[in-house]
């Protein structure tokens, strides 16, 4: 298993190829993930080929977005197995990987505990202090698209979401979970300004 070639492979794809309206799915975002995924595998005791399998998985999860933003993590899932045999990972790894990847789909479905780490890396904003300013260039990139219109609409979703959201590893349920709440009720008093659609 040769990450570090993975690594290079991917983030020279997601350099050319991503558009440049993915204000929140770009680059960034895959390297904020990888981030925060080895951050959790610190807290969560994980080592080994499991990390290295979440870290691969972390820098795959939203390589979909270079072929379609519909079924992105299907579309990311066949670029892991089409290039990650290639950099020595075995049918067996890539079958976890991909399973990883599956797990980030909204709503999250995650069936383990390396699938509940990048499910909590992924969304991990929702607990911090830049969840506005990430929360925006998510917005911005659903309006540049024509998803989303007004930011009253994304303020509507954004309190259904949250309030449909939870995370699952201790460390992110005992750091972030708190915050998101905050976030939440912030939201919802915002929210209840609105006049009724």
């Amino acid at each position: 298993m040769n990450y570090e070639a993975a690594k290079a492979f991917i983030l020279q794809k997601l350099e050319s190829e991503l558009s440049e309206q993915l204000y929140y799915h770009g680059i960034h975002h895959t390297l904020d993930v990888l981030n925060i995924v080895e951050e959790l595998c610190r807290y969560e005791t994980i080592e080994g080929e499991d990390l290295i399998l979440l870290q691969t998985a972390a820098l795959f999860h939203d390589s979909g977005f270079t072929v379609s933003s519909k079924n992105h993590e299907e579309l990311g899932c066949l670029i892991a197995k089409e290039f990650l045999p290639k950099h020595g990972y075995t049918d067996g790894q890539i079958r976890r990987i991909c399973g990883m990847i599956m797990a980030t789909k909204i709503p999250q479905s995650p069936q383990n505990h390396l699938e509940e780490i990048i499910c909590d890396a992924d969304l991990d904003y929702l607990g911090r202090e830049d969840f506005y300013s990430i929360g925006k260039s998510l917005f911005d990139e659903l309006k540049s698209f024509g998803i989303l219109e007004s930011e009253e609409q994304w303020n509507r979703i954004q309190v259904k979401f949250l309030e449909g959201h939870h995370f699952h590893t201790e460390t992110n349920l005992a750091r972030r979970a708190p915050i998101k709440r905050i976030y939440l009720d912030e939201l919802k008093a915002l929210v209840a300004t609105y006049k009724e659609n």
